[in-house]
């Protein structure tokens, strides 16, 4: 490889790398929002006593994004499984806002 040719190639690798940098910090506030929103789903559902975990809707959502991932030319596998990873996340927030709500100390913590 060339000089120019070598030069060439590592711009173009910074390039995508910038790219892909401003991709994760989009998903990173991406993924903020959402858990500002299931944070809020949270709090409703422990104020009416409502399970944490909806399994219809899970696998709604487990459906529709499978079908999203497919259109995208995505694994739908992986969007699967990261859709789990983050539901799993949210049922634990809505676990430790019901027992808050409800005036436990939550699990894995202790009182000041």
């Amino acid at each position: 490889m060339t000089t120019s040719n070598a030069d060439d190639a590592r711009a173009e690798l910074l390039r995508l790398r910038d790219s892909i940098d401003n991709i994760d910090a989009a998903v990173v506030h991406m993924l903020a929002e959402r858990f500002k929103a299931t944070q809020q789903v949270g709090h409703l559902k422990a104020i009416h006593h409502l399970p944490p975990a909806d399994p219809t809707r899970e696998a709604e959502q487990i459906a529709r994004l499978r079908r999203l991932a497919e259109s995208a030319k995505l694994d739908p596998a992986f969007a699967e499984k990261l859709l789990n990873f983050i539901v799993a996340e949210v049922i634990r927030h809505h676990e430790r806002i019901a027992e808050e709500k409800a005036g436990t100390q939550p699990r894995g913590t202790t009182a000041d």
